[in-house]
């Protein structure tokens, strides 16, 4: 990764800032981007405070496909090649499918699903020109176990994973050169959860405290590594987490019969 240009969309907290300060370490050229323009802020302050690594910051709503091509244009003007781009940009909302309305829904899928599609879609030309490219898309375990309440998240989850798979095929059966990576994170201690909206009458803090309490075991620290490693090591595919993998696990080992354990979990932390 030394020397390497690295993209990470939703850089201003969570896995994107460790992801940036474990790149930076690692030699990479940094290229980050975020809504949020003070987490984004202080994301660059660790880095440089770590490193001596350049890195450009820029404010970039991943829903919006004019902004992302426009931002991609000026990255490769910025550093003259790209040559990773992890788009991790996400959001979550809690509420039934009963509960939830279109809106929430739709802004799920608009930030979780278009906004990798968004930046795989205007930053591939430049990875195919540096002729050594990889996009990282930024999925979830829940894209494998679906859960109550969150059906917009695992719903939008599930669109990255096949999307990345379909692309990865395509990019081998083209001869191009760009590697493709899937990352399916387990419970990361992030603010994800926290911050996620909620229907009308619900509270989203009472999802949020349960994650991070009983299922939020691997810190974005860690899973930053994790990521990095399979990315390094050209990985199809990358379980973040010892839940990640007994989830995946007994999903393959009970592909139906998950789903009333989990509606038993799910009640009795209260959560449906």
């Amino acid at each position: 990764m030394d020397g390497k240009v690295v993209v990470i969309t939703g850089a201003g907290s969570g896995i994107g800032r460790e992801l940036a300060r474990e790149a930076a370490r690692r030699g990479a050229r940094l290229a980050l981007s975020d809504v949020d323009v003070d987490g984004l802020a202080e994301t660059v302050r660790l880095v440089g405070a770590e490193t001596s690594a350049e890195v450009h910051s820029d404010r970039l709503d991943v829903t919006e496909q004019a902004a992302v091509a426009e931002y991609a244009g000026r990255v490769v003007d910025q550093f003259g090649v790209v040559n990773l781009v992890v788009n991790n940009a996400g959001i979550a909302f809690t509420g039934s499918v009963e509960q939830s309305g279109y809106k929430d829904i739709a802004r799920v899928m608009d930030v979780d699903y278009w906004g990798v599609v968004h930046g795989t879609k205007e930053f591939l030309p430049h990875l195919i020109a540096s002729g050594d490219g990889h996009i990282v898309n930024i999925s979830s375990i829940f894209a494998i176990l679906s859960v109550p309440t969150q059906n917009a998240y695992n719903a939008a989850k599930a669109a990255v994973q096949q999307f990345t798979e379909s692309l990865r095929m395509e990019m081998l059966a083209a001869g191009h050169p760009v590697d493709v990576t899937c990352v399916h994170p387990g419970g990361i201690r992030t603010a994800v959860a926290r911050s996620a909206g909620a229907a009308e009458g619900l509270d989203s803090a009472t999802f949020a405290t349960i994650f991070d309490a009983k299922f939020a075991r691997t810190e974005a620290s860690t899973a930053a590594r994790v990521i990095l490693d399979g990315v390094e090591r050209r990985r199809a595919r990358v379980l973040v987490g010892p839940d990640a993998h007994v989830i995946d696990a007994l999903v393959r080992l009970f592909p139906a019969g998950y789903q009333k354990g989990t509606v038993a979990v799910s009640r009795h932390f209260g959560v449906v």
